[in-house]
């Protein structure tokens, strides 16, 4: 009998981490996704902003603003 409990305990320990194991590895990917997609957003909107700074400081004319917010968008 104590074979048999033992082997039921290590089972269900194994099942516990194997649910654990998945759930982390699920986790890690949606992560990994959400940061690649999210640095070239991120990435996008400072230069927007750089640009929005420098038209306002009147370094650059609104025909250049428009030109480079083109590039910028597409």
């Amino acid at each position: 009998m104590h074979y048999y409990f033992g082997s039921m305990m290590s089972w269900g320990l194994g099942g516990i981490l194997m649910i654990l194991f998945w759930f982390g590895f699920v986790w890690l990917i949606v992560w990994i996704v959400r940061e690649v997609s999210g640095n070239k957003t991120n990435q996008d909107s400072k230069a927007l902003a750089i640009l929005k700074e420098r038209y306002a400081k009147g370094e650059i004319s609104k025909k250049e603003f428009e030109a480079k917010k083109r590039d910028l968008i597409d």
